[in-house]
């Protein structure tokens, strides 16, 4: 079995896989990666880490080592990551969305666009040659909902679902209204956008993370929700480097 760790700004999302598939998913925030992070009981005989938060790097590393016994591969432009990237500074582009578009490539092909609605939106383009080009990124959805929450007087904090009307009845509706169907809005214009600049054939598009499946219910923009993308993009790079991963003596 293999560990697999995304470090988000707001959760760590970890995973066991083995040759073929992930078979296992769980989650914690990211604030305790220096506490106690959450880890199951299982025999590794390696691991791999994704991260977008510098400084739960080492903490992690030092779990893993301490809990499994091995020594963790770490995401970055300069793995065999099976993909090209075409990119003016790829050390610049965050384990996240390498992981998204390694995955996306695996499963569904090139051309390709993924929607990551994470703390951040993230909108990460793979050209018809399977070489990341680039992207977007936007607030999240949560992300926007919470300011709203914090910087206001009278505004409620916001369960997200589907409004059941445009027009709100009360202040929550209203509030669900902007969100959600003015969310869409915001993913629909960018899709658009980065499609003008995609030459030849259509890319596929493919939603992930924790609002995908509420704003892809009536956005067939997207035309898949696939949650444990990020996962299967660090499974395939640990595959293909792991004869790099140096053990701890």
């Amino acid at each position: 079995m293999i560990l697999l760790v995304d470090i988000g700004n707001t959760n760590v999302h970890a995973g066991l896989a083995d040759e073929r598939r992930v078979r296992r998913c769980w989650e914690f925030p990211t604030r305790d990666v220096t506490r106690r992070p959450r880890f199951v009981r299982a025999k590794v005989s390696g691991a791999i880490i994704g991260s977008v938060v510098p400084s739960a790097v080492a903490p992690m590393r030092r779990a893993i080592r301490r809990i499994y016994g091995v020594e963790p591969q770490l995401v970055s432009h300069k793995l065999d990551l099976g993909i090209g990237i075409r990119f003016p500074r790829p050390e610049q582009i965050g384990a996240d969305r390498l992981a998204l578009a390694v995955g996306v490539v695996h499963r569904y092909g090139a051309p390709a666009i993924v929607v990551a609605f994470g703390t951040a939106l993230a909108f990460d383009v793979v050209n018809a040659r399977g070489e990341f080009v680039g992207g977007a990124i936007a607030p999240g959805l949560s992300a926007m909902t919470e300011y709203l929450y914090q910087k206001t007087a009278l505004l409620p904090k916001l369960r997200l679902v589907e409004p059941r009307r445009a027009i709100g009845k009360s202040t929550v509706q209203a509030m669900e209204t902007g969100a959600v169907i003015g969310y869409r809005g915001l993913v629909r214009e960018i899709l658009t956008a980065l499609w003008r600049e995609m030459d030849g054939k259509r890319p596929i598009v493919v939603g992930t993370g924790a609002y995908a499946k509420l704003i892809a219910a009536k956005l067939p923009d997207i035309e898949r929700v696939d949650p444990l993308l990020a996962m299967e993009g660090l499974r395939i790079i640990y595959q293909r480097n792991r004869n790099k991963v140096e053990q701890p003596h």
